[in-house]
C-alpha cells in the first residue's frame, strides 16, 4: 500500500501542471486550470479515485475508499480556505505538506471507516456522491462560478481583495 500511496502522490503532483504544459479541454478536467482552492481538489480526487478502483475489491471496500476520497477533498477545501483566505497564508511548503498529509489520510482513512462499509446507506451513497463531486469538478473546470473557492489565488492574494 505504501507503493500505491507514492504512485498516487506523484500522479497528483504530475497532474498539477498537466493543463499548463498541454492546455486542452480533456486535461482541463483532470488538472487545475487556475490556482483556485476548488481546482486543487483534482490533485487528490483523481489519484484517490484510481486507488479506489484498483484496490476497491468488493463493494464494501470500494465504498470506504470513495468516502475517504470525498472526506479528504472536503478537508482540503476547508483547510485551504482557512489558511489562504482567513489567515492570508502564502507558504508553498504548507501546501505541499497539506497535500502529502491529506493523500496519506486518503489511504489510511478507509481503515477507520471500515465498519461503516457494511451499512447499506453507506454503500449506496458512496457512488452517487462521488459521481456528483466528479460532475461538479467537470462542470466547474469550464464554468467556474464567482466566489472564494473559485478565485485564482495567483492573482488574488488577500481576503480584502477577493470579491465576496
Amino acid at each position: 500500500m505504501i507503493i500505491a500511496f507514492v504512485i498516487a502522490a506523484i500522479a497528483g503532483v504530475l497532474i498539477h501542471n498537466l493543463y499548463t504544459w498541454l492546455p486542452n479541454p480533456l486535461f482541463a478536467v483532470f488538472s487545475p486550470v487556475v490556482e483556485s482552492l476548488w481546482e486543487h481538489i483534482k490533485l487528490l480526487f483523481y489519484p484517490l479515485l484510481a486507488a479506489a478502483l484498483v484496490f476497491g475489491g468488493d463493494r464494501e471496500s470500494r465504498a470506504v475508499r470513495l468516502w475517504s476520497n470525498l472526506i479528504v477533498c472536503a478537508a482540503l477545501l476547508i483547510v485551504s480556505y482557512v489558511y489562504h483566505v482567513l489567515f492570508h497564508g502564502e507558504n508553498f511548503i504548507f501546501d505541499i505538506i497539506l497535500y502529502v498529509v491529506l493523500m496519506a489520510v486518503g489511504f489510511l482513512l478507509p481503515r477507520l471507516l471500515w465498519p461503516l462499509g457494511e451499512k447499506g446507506w453507506f454503500q449506496k451513497a458512496s457512488l452517487p456522491l462521488t459521481g456528483l463531486v466528479w460532475a461538479l469538478i467537470f462542470w466547474f473546470s469550464f464554468f467556474p462560478p464567482a466566489g472564494l473557492l473559485f478565485a485564482d489565488m495567483e492573482t488574488v492574494r488577500t481576503f480584502f481583495t477577493i470579491p465576496v
